[in-house]
């Protein structure tokens, strides 16, 4: 069942008795806060279950509950339980009402940082982000924009770029994880608006005022570049679930990528070559020495910022060289699922996927 009457008079329940005790108390007054539906429901996971003689289903897929009578029902049978719940334990009603007048004051806050972002994008005036080395082409579908760690790696990048359609944006260490923080601090946050003011793209549209607006986003190409070792695997997870979260429009188009640095460099008197991961190494040793691994130098990249302007450029940002993976939701609900459950605060269903997993991981050593 996808919604229905019976969701309709348990919304309009909560709504009402949690409106009515707040207001009692004076609580709404003294916190000085406009109160919407659903900051009563903000967080609220609930089981509603019902039994129907004769239902009647609505929609296409006939999955919504629609008896008009069910919505009464469920209305007073929750009013009356909760009243009398609120008024035998006050201590935590008001828990409750000081958690709803937290998310209303959570919304606004959003709300007033997504205007400033607005307002601070290049669409409405604003600069750019001064750490951002653009690119002189402006046809956005040869543009590419580089997220980089750090300014180390961001220097390196910007000296071995193709300035023509290659922009450089640093980010200063590992950005926020928005999967645990308020939605004003992450509006609030200047990485953030960074990557929002450098694609040229604002929250709200005339659709949908939460929706992303890329109608005029700078690049096609947006790039995570990072360390070829855990701490920069960590940055790039970190990116991805700000992405998805909020600017997820960005992935369906296929405008997201990341960057696949080596892993290695294996050299032999005059000839060298590139190894992507462990096998790739030992091919080379086996190519250029017979399999003799101490008569080469193989030199391990920890970091980008190990590699000089030229080798960047060759192994990871010339288009004629370079691998890029796309980054693609093949279902959207699971990636929903996977994304809350790595990057959120919930620790048990973590730790087993970290079990079940574990003899895939690329150990850093």
């Amino acid at each position: 069942i996808e919604g229905g009457t019976h969701v309709a008079g348990f919304r309009r329940s909560i709504t009402r008795v949690f409106k009515s005790y707040g207001e009692k108390e004076g609580m709404f007054e003294k916190a000085k806060v406009e109160i919407e539906g659903d900051d009563f429901r903000e967080g609220l996971s609930a089981i509603i279950s019902v039994k129907v003689p004769e239902p009647q289903f609505e929609g296409q897929t006939k999955t919504k509950l629609g008896n008009s009578d069910v919505m009464g029902v469920v209305d007073t049978t929750l009013s009356r339980v909760l009243v009398a719940y609120l008024e035998e334990n006050p201590k935590d009603a008001k828990t409750i009402i000081q958690k709803v007048i937290l998310a209303a004051q959570a919304r606004a806050a959003a709300k007033k940082a997504r205007e400033m972002v607005q307002r601070k994008s290049v669409l409405t005036g604003g600069g750019l982000p001064g750490k951002l080395a653009d690119c002189s082409e402006k046809d956005p579908f040869r543009c590419e924009l580089f997220l980089v760690e750090g300014d180390s790696a961001g220097g390196t990048a910007k000296q071995g770029r193709d300035r023509s359609f290659q922009a450089i944006l640093p980010l200063r260490g590992k950005i926020l994880n928005v999967e645990k923080a308020m939605e004003h601090r992450i509006y609030d946050n200047e990485e953030i608006r960074n990557m929002f003011t450098a694609l040229g793209v604002k929250i709200g549209t005339v659709e949908d005022p939460k929706a992303l607006d890329i109608t005029k986003l700078r690049y096609h190409k947006l790039i995570i570049m990072t360390d070829a070792d855990v701490d920069g695997s960590h940055i790039a997870t970190l990116i991805l679930t700000f992405i998805f979260r909020y600017m997820k429009e960005l992935v369906e188009q296929g405008y997201v990528y990341i960057a696949q640095p080596p892993l290695y460099l294996v050299r032999k008197g005059k000839e060298q070559s590139y190894a992507w991961d462990e096998e790739d190494r030992k091919a080379w040793i086996e190519k250029l020495a017979n399999g003799k691994e101490d008569s080469v130098h193989v030199q391990r990249y920890k970091g980008l910022g190990e590699m000089n302007s030229e080798q960047l450029w060759e192994t990871t940002m010339d288009p004629s060289t370079r691998t890029l993976k796309q980054v693609t939701i093949d279902s959207a609900a699971e990636a929903d699922r996977v994304f809350s459950m790595l990057m959120g605060d919930e620790v048990p269903p973590r730790r087993e996927f970290i079990e079940t997993h574990a003899k895939y991981a690329r150990i850093d050593v």
